[in-house]
């Protein structure tokens, strides 16, 4: 790369100003309680609804992990005069959209369509919200899709980096809940969500928001008739207990034997969406990690080459946040990107940062705003978050002057108030027996984990053979591969324990491969598989956790997915092994 390129990668030329117009809003309140914001904007003959519920993921029963995310997803499966296939087919019908989902802090169901056809996608989509019937096939259909997702996720470093990072930063409180458990997909039943429904989905809980080709007065009326009736009920709060303090380093490391690369996460306790520091967080934000000019890109990758991209986030919910630092590394370099990420977090709290960076980071952030707004589902979006996060009615109007008034004083003092290298939490998913060393210079504890979440015994270095060990892992295993388009494919594990160590084969409809190099440590497995395909010689590596007499964990190849998998050991076929 030469030194024109060099100072292009550095210093991006900031976007010019781009005027900004933000079309006026008007607002009333329903009898029942219910908010309308209808924004008239006739530039386009498109019309966005959004009803957004201050109810959410973190509102989920403790024992329910998963329940809002289940719920919201059968809305559009039936209601009390359509089927499932009748409202696809009449969304589809009429080139519209139409989907439900939530995050931590708040529930949408979010339609769309031309003003034509605006009126009848209003009329479904008040449907789903007010009748909807969970028919119990859908609910089962769901179940098991869920669980299906759910072992796709764990295959997933950056998952299980994400739901320790969580369990570790919000303790107690309900964010720290990332995914449904196995247990709690199951006991959603229908009656279940038809309760959940009825106490969460209530009028005075709610914003409609509005925006397109509509007129005022018509469409208010319009949605008076279809939500008048819609009844009020008991509100959910936000008292939540707050999350840990932390008052020292600590290592959190999730042990995938074998693992090539380690994702690393460094996390601090962060702000709430409504805190006075959000917008000198921003900038900070901008500065160190947030896209490919600032400075942990351009220092772990561009200078070190130690991953594809290195990056800060800044995570600010309602009730709590995070900050974090983030990167996915070659193994061997763990140790030497801690390093610099620790050099970075301590350099943007000690010293200021230039006026160019912060004059660079005003210009992206101000230049990319008006971009945000200029559709209808981008303007209708940022509407619903100030209606949901308590923010100022102004905010949009004022979003540049906020960005534009932030010192280099303000962003020196937030980054020493929330950036705490010597607190932070660093959570690292990767193989531990290569970890442990890599990680010791910079956290004063270092805790184990499995993939499933639990807490284990440091792995060895290399995990060490033993006969003891490697007997429970011997033997006969019926297991069933899950692979990207949902179909599960079965193949039988056999392991042989000698005196030389652990070695075996594996027998499926995709080809027999033989296993090389197993290492166990008593509890987390991994091996290479060699195997031919159409006379291609192949290798792919196979790692796992084994709990009494099931087993779990991921086959992965060169250049493809990880391929979950689960497995039982069979006790017919050693018997009948053992009588041959």
């Amino acid at each position: 790369m030469n030194q024109e390129q060099n100072v292009f990668r550095e210093s991006p030329p900031p976007l010019a100003p781009r005027s900004i117009k933000v079309p006026a809003g008007s607002e009333t309140t329903l009898s029942n309680g219910l908010r309308l914001v209808v924004v008239e904007d006739q530039r386009l003959p498109l019309v966005s609804f959004r009803l957004a519920l201050r109810t959410g993921d973190a509102h989920d029963p403790p024992e329910l992990p998963g329940l809002m995310d289940m719920m919201t997803g059968l809305l559009t499966e039936g209601t009390e005069s359509k089927t499932s296939r009748e409202i696809a087919d009449e969304v589809a019908r009429l080139g519209a959209a139409l989907h439900a989902g939530a995050n931590s802090d708040y529930t949408t169901i979010a339609a769309s369509s031309l003003a034509t056809f605006s009126d009848n996608i209003l009329e479904l989509m008040a449907d789903v919200v007010l009748r909807p019937t969970f028919p119990e096939n859908e609910v089962e259909l769901t179940r098991q899709n869920t669980k299906e997702s759910l072992k796709q996720q764990r295959a997933q470093p950056s998952f299980l980096a994400s739901e320790m990072v969580a369990k570790v930063m919000f303790g107690a409180h309900p964010y720290h809940v990332t995914a449904p458990t196995p247990d709690s997909i199951d006991a959603t039943t229908r009656a279940r969500l038809i309760e959940f429904h009825r106490s969460t989905f209530v009028a005075n809980n709610a914003v409609l928001v509005v925006v397109g080709d509509v007129n005022y007065d018509s469409i208010v009326d319009r949605i008076e008739s279809l939500f008048g009736n819609w009844q009020q009920g008991e509100v959910a709060g936000d008292d939540f207990p707050p999350p840990p303090s932390r008052n020292s380093r600590a290592a959190y490391i999730i042990d995938r034997p074998g693992s090539a690369q380690a994702n690393i996460v460094i996390a601090n306790p962060g702000i709430k969406r409504t805190s006075p520091d959000y917008f000198p967080m921003l900038l900070m934000h901008t500065i160190l990690g947030a896209n490919a000019s600032s400075r942990l890109f351009m220092n772990l990758r561009e200078e070190k080459g130690y991953t594809y991209g290195a990056y800060s986030s800044l995570d600010a919910r309602r009730t709590a946040g995070t900050f974090r630092a983030s990167a996915e590394v070659r193994t061997p370099v763990t140790g030497d990107s801690l390093k610099e990420f620790f050099y970075e977090l301590d350099r943007v709290r000690s010293e200021p940062v230039s006026e160019k960076e912060i004059s660079d980071a005003k210009s992206y952030l101000t230049g990319v705003y008006p971009i945000r707004l200029e559709t209808q589902e981008g303007l209708i979006d940022q509407l619903v978050q100030i209606k949901m996060f308590d923010l100022p009615a102004n905010y949009l109007e004022l979003y540049r002057d906020q960005i534009q008034k932030v010192t280099v004083e303000e962003i020196l003092s937030v980054a020493r108030k929330y950036v705490k290298p010597e607190e932070a939490a660093i959570v690292i998913v990767g193989d531990g027996s290569q970890l442990e060393e890599q990680v010791k210079p910079y956290a004063e504890e270092i805790e184990f984990y499995n993939t499933a979440g639990k807490k284990k015994a440091k792995p060895s270095s290399p995990p060490a053979y033993s006969q003891a060990a490697a007997a429970a892992l011997a033997g006969n295993w019926s297991v069933n591969i899950d692979t990207p388009l949902g179909q599960s494919i079965p193949a039988t594990l056999i392991l042989v324990n000698s005196l030389k160590g652990i070695s075996g084969r594996v027998e499926s409809e995709m080809g027999n491969g033989e296993i090389l190099s197993v290492t166990f440590d008593g509890e987390s497995f991994a091996g290479t598989i060699s195997f031919d395909i159409a006379g291609h010689a192949m290798e792919a590596q196979i790692s796992g956790e084994l709990a009494n007499d099931t087993m779990e964990g991921d086959i992965t190849m060169q250049d493809a997915p990880p391929l979950p998998f689960t497995g039982s050991r069979n006790e017919d076929a050693l018997t009948k092994e053992a009588a041959d």
